[in-house]
């Protein structure tokens, strides 16, 4: 199938799509965060990197990453059309999520990263530990 906008339009709308606010993941850990008693995160916190969330006090940066968007080969993602193209930017992705991890580590900050698919499996188990024996 064709897309229906030119290559400029379809460009133009993608340019449009921001990673702010990704419902489906962040409110699923907001939820284990809240079941699980787990306090001392924010949001939106200023830093490099942007963080989906942020433990100030334990200097603990937590992305929850999309499995298209960062590359995760947990199932087959990968498109059909316009395959080059989305190839180079996941691959461009993958390495400014290892340039953060690297500068926020140097920083003295331990990066969590949580793909979408693993939400509910041991990654946000190890998160939940780090918090609550720090806390």
């Amino acid at each position: 199938m064709s897309d229906t906008f030119s290559k400029a339009t379809r460009s133009e709308i993608m340019r449009k799509i921001k990673s702010k606010n990704n419902n489906s993941t962040e409110l699923k850990i907001i939820h284990i965060f809240k079941k699980s008693n787990i306090t001392g995160w924010r949001r939106n916190y200023k830093i490099t990197g942007n963080p989906d969330f942020v433990f100030p006090k334990l200097r603990i940066a937590v992305f929850t990453d999309g499995c298209f968007w960062h590359g995760h080969n947990c199932r087959n993602l990968t498109p059909k059309q316009n395959n080059e193209y989305w190839q180079s930017k996941i691959t461009k992705n993958k390495k400014r999520d290892q340039k953060i991890n690297e500068y926020l580590q140097n920083l003295g900050w331990e990066v969590i990263r949580i793909w979408e698919c693993q939400i509910n499996s041991d990654n946000i188990q190890k998160l939940l530990q780090k918090c609550q024996n720090r806390a």
